[in-house]
């Protein structure tokens, strides 16, 4: 069997397919095997993915499927795989040749890490950077739980990687969540195992313009749903659920502003700021959108 089984969801996605899994094919490491899961694709998926299997024979595995969302297709991925790490490439992000070597070096010097994740690099649709995210956060690594459940550390997907064995102790992605099932499979390793940073950009994240920020009372209720669903577990207490929920409304305000919509945006921030005065992000977003509702407009 393979050292890595890779994770790849595909929904429409033809267009990018011919350049993650060339990301692939290009590893220095090569113990893999892409598990592609078709997710009810209505373009020419299939017949890009063809060539593919042409060329790479059983180091590829292409799964089709009625649409059943992201979290179902990652679990079909995960039913059927058999390696001792699975590693997560979404259809249209971009891995770095370095990226499964490092990865495995790293695990292997960190036995107790259930899960490892990188830097990486934000893109834009054509391909083009927007932002190197090298920094790594003062919780970066260790017992991640609570800073996961308050949205105080990002793990970027293209880079994730966790053990087979988490999946039979934590169970599969939850796919009755379609917009924060990441954080809450993350958080769900994270509870039972340590966590751990390769200091390195090892993938490019593709930025969508569709996303769900774009929806600011979906993105709320998707965060809700995941705040109250830990609630009261390890790392998941009252303070750990008010700050949470402040950056949700955080957030929410944010992409009212952007929408254009100052009133509901400062309506949300001050939410935001009663359920957490400590947070200074709230403080800050809350005292820009007031300032910003008092200047007459020109």
């Amino acid at each position: 069997m393979p050292k890595f089984d890779i994770i790849i969801p595909a929904y429409n996605a033809a267009r990018y397919l011919p350049i993650s899994i060339p990301s692939v094919i290009a590893q220095t490491y090569d113990d893999w095997r892409i598990l592609l899961i078709d997710d009810g694709s209505t373009d020419n998926t299939a017949e890009i993915v063809a060539p593919y299997i042409d060329q790479l024979g059983p180091r590829i595995k292409y799964i089709y499927q009625p649409n059943k969302g992201l979290p179902a297709a990652r679990n079909t991925a995960i039913r059927n795989s058999s390696a001792e790490y699975l590693a997560i490439l979404d259809a249209d992000d971009i891995w770095l040749p370095n990226r499964l070597l490092e990865t495995l070096r790293h695990l292997e010097k960190h036995p107790e890490a259930g899960l490892s994740y990188s830097f990486v690099e934000l893109i834009n649709q054509a391909g083009e950077t927007i932002q190197v995210c090298n920094i790594a956060n003062k919780h970066a690594e260790g017992h991640l739980a609570p800073y996961l459940y308050m949205r105080s550390v990002d793990l970027p997907c293209p880079t994730i990687t966790f053990r087979r064995e988490c999946v039979d102790k934590v169970g599969l992605f939850d796919e009755t969540l379609r917009a924060t099932e990441d954080r809450d499979m993350w958080l769900r390793i994270a509870q039972q195992y340590q966590v751990t940073l390769v200091p390195h950009v090892l993938a490019q994240y593709r930025m969508a313009p569709g996303s769900m920020s774009a929806d600011p009372e979906r993105m709320l209720k998707a965060q809700l749903q995941f705040i109250n669903k830990h609630y009261g577990e390890s790392g998941c207490g009252w303070l750990q659920r008010q700050v949470a929920m402040s950056r949700s409304y955080n957030q929410r305000a944010m992409a009212l502003r952007n929408r254009g919509e100052k009133t509901a945006a400062l309506m949300s921030s001050i939410h935001a700021l009663g359920l957490y005065p400590l947070d200074p992000g709230n403080v800050r977003t809350t005292a820009s959108l007031l300032l910003n509702a008092l200047t007459p407009s020109r």
